[in-house]
């Protein structure tokens, strides 16, 4: 098994993807605020650099007592904050074909690059080449949950026989999703939606292949 495949597999079973374990209940309300502040400010041009607890504290109407609770650093704030925004618009669906499920969401994570978030995404990743504790929350935050569900995507393709039970997972959905990655921040070739299903037919069809 690739060791990105049971390292999250391993985080699934422990059930809290490295987040900080339930403790007294929170205050929903409060929570969503900080979420919306956190948003707010990474939308501004000084983005995760600028941002600062103390001011989202202010803008929440929160102590930034009740956000370190919540929230140990910014880092993690600021990853948690993207990933509940994009919670449920990229989730993969099941459309009864590998092809189907991976394009579509795939389509969703274009959608959401070329939109006003896509700035918020590429600071993340910005700030992360020099902010070890940025990238590392982004990867537990963000990347784990969304790829633990790519992995189950995977499995229903390899169960219906569409791809070889063999297949490195990890190497198929960096082979999908790097190219995007790639458009997005490289910008040597236009990003549009349609790039995702030439990105299925050509890896897809490769990998279904015998040799």
């Amino acid at each position: 098994m690739p060791q990105s495949y049971a390292r999250a597999a391993k985080a699934e079973s422990n059930g809290n993807n490295g987040k900080r374990p339930p403790g007294r209940p929170r205050s929903e309300a409060s929570r969503q605020a900080i979420l919306s502040s956190t948003l707010k400010f990474l939308r501004q041009p000084g983005g995760f650099p600028d941002l600062s607890i103390e001011a989202v504290a202010a803008d929440a109407k929160v102590s930034k007592a009740t956000v370190y609770r919540w929230w140990p650093t910014k880092a993690a704030l600021v990853a948690d904050a993207f990933s509940a925004s994009v919670e449920r618009e990229l989730q993969f669906p099941d459309t009864g074909s590998l092809r189907g499920d991976v394009a579509r969401q795939m389509r969703r994570v274009i959608r959401l690059f070329r939109s006003p978030r896509g700035k918020i995404v590429a600071a993340l990743l910005a700030g992360g080449q020099s902010d070890p504790e940025l990238i590392e929350a982004f990867r537990e935050r963000f990347l784990w949950p969304k790829r633990r569900q790519a992995y189950k995507t995977l499995q229903r393709g390899i169960d219906r026989g569409e791809i070889p039970a063999e297949t490195d997972l990890d190497l198929l959905l960096d082979s999908l999703y790097g190219p995007i990655y790639m458009r997005f921040l490289i910008r040597h070739a236009e990003l549009k939606e349609d790039f995702a299903d030439q990105l299925c037919s050509l890896i897809l069809r490769s990998c279904a292949s015998k040799p």
